[in-house]
């Protein structure tokens, strides 16, 4: 493609530009899927087993035959992704062992020409638009099938085939399927820079191709949001926590065996909290077994989220206010928050429900004008001290109100935003201030 290439400093520009229009359908959504899918799942010891355990090429290759997912797996994702409240789903077009699920005329090895001889990547495409949810293509950049893999990082001409070759998968990619919304680069090795990776080139050829798409931050350029991995870690721009199923593999394990490892509903729960109080997103991870059949260990822990989240959407979908100004960031020790745009809604997520029917919340200077139950819309009784910044509430149930997961949302509503200082009448915490 021939278009005027812009520098670095001018592409950063022209992308912040346009940034907030083309990420606002991620800022609301909040909750992705991501599903790892690929030969690996054949074997079911981790999506790294070709690496790990030094299976040469010849009989790495061999497993291609094997590949043989069921018809219709990809809406069996979609669809659970739809029931679980997710907004979005990303698909490993091709991990890291260098398989791609769709018809590549650039890279052969892939699932047309071997195993079950279709277009999974069109498949996956087709489940996103029946379900409603936004389309997201993993592409790896390392690879372990190409020759030029490895001598790229020292061997200029291979460099060149190389990168030439990932821009050609990813050109693919973003002209076979329609709109795609979301391009998900992993792991740039073993090339160290953008530089060497050509990063900034292909960027913004394949932008020129799906102008709405948004870039993660793996081809060592910032693009348009941070990546996160194995922990639900806030930044300081947009970011989208990465997180397995179980803590173990990103590729499918035996089900009954990664059971005690999986997530159940309250651990997703509460990773949801975390990412909207402190403005991301979270994508969950599955590994679908070698028929592409969702793993057991996921069904349950996902409805359960969905209906859920279904009760409480107002505490999580949206663009929320970011908190990140201490602990208990506007809760208590057994609540966590989340703030609407607009700063005059607190939503406490209640974790641990008190059994003596009252709690309270301190660091507020200014009383709510109703406390209640977000699912049901029950009023709570409170009282306001001013005098110690504290709303207690009283009068609870005997139980939490959330019959679903245990988590019920509080929903304090104010005239108008309220001010707030953390642990506000304990000088020890806050420096030597005194707040009256």
């Amino acid at each position: 493609m021939d278009m005027k290439l812009l520098s670095k400093n001018e592409y950063a520009v022209q992308i912040a530009n346009t940034r907030d229009a083309r990420m606002k359908w991620w800022r609301e959504a909040r909750f992705g899927m991501f599903v790892h899918f690929g030969l690996y799942s054949v074997l079911g010891r981790n999506e790294w087993v070709q690496a790990c355990e030094n299976i040469p090429q010849d009989e790495y290759e061999k497993l291609a035959d094997s590949f043989q997912p069921i018809e219709g797996c990809c809406r069996e994702w979609a669809k659970l992704a739809k029931e679980a409240g997710m907004k979005y789903m990303v698909l490993t077009t091709r991990h890291h062992e260098g398989f791609s699920l769709w018809d590549s005329k650039t890279n052969p090895f892939n699932s047309v020409n071997y195993g079950c001889h279709r277009d999974i990547v069109k498949e996956f495409v087709d489940a996103c638009h029946e379900y409603g949810l936004k389309i997201g293509f993993y592409s790896s950049l390392m690879d372990w099938h190409h020759p030029d893999s490895w001598k790229c990082a020292f061997d200029t001409e291979a460099r060149k085939r190389f990168t030439e070759y990932i821009e050609a998968l990813n050109t693919e990619l973003l002209t076979k399927y329609g709109k795609i919304d979301l391009l998900w680069y992993d792991v740039s090795s073993p090339m160290e820079s953008w530089e060497g990776w050509d990063s900034l080139a292909r960027n913004q050829r394949l932008r020129a191709l799906q102008p709405d798409i948004i870039i993660n931050d793996r081809s060592k350029l910032e693009e348009d949001f941070g990546t996160p991995e194995g922990a639900v870690e806030s930044q300081t721009r947009d970011w989208e926590a990465c997180m397995t199923f179980n803590d173990i593999s990103w590729g499918y394990l035996d089900a009954k065996q990664a059971e005690p490892y999986a997530y159940n509903a309250q651990r997703i729960i509460r990773m949801v909290n975390i990412c909207t109080r402190e403005g991301g997103n979270l994508l969950l991870n599955i590994g679908p077994a070698p028929d592409g059949s969702v793993p057991e260990d996921a069904w349950e822990p996902l409805r359960q989220t969905g209906k859920w989240l279904s009760q409480n959407e107002a505490a999580v979908y949206g663009i929320h206010k970011k908190i990140v100004d201490g602990f208990p960031a506007r809760g208590n020790g057994v609540t966590f928050s989340s703030q609407s745009e607009d700063g005059r809604h607190i939503y406490l997520w209640n974790y641990i429900w008190p059994s003596n029917g009252e709690m309270g919340v301190g660091g507020y200077f200014n009383s709510p004008r109703s406390v209640k139950v977000l699912s049901t819309g029950e009023e709570i009784p409170f009282v306001y001290d001013e005098k110690n910044q504290r709303i207690r509430l009283y009068g609870l149930p005997k139980t939490s109100p959330d019959k679903v997961a245990g988590v019920a949302v509080l929903d304090m509503e104010f005239e108008e935003e309220p001010e707030y200082h953390s642990f506000s009448i304990l000088p020890q915490l806050n420096g030597g201030r005194v707040f009256e």
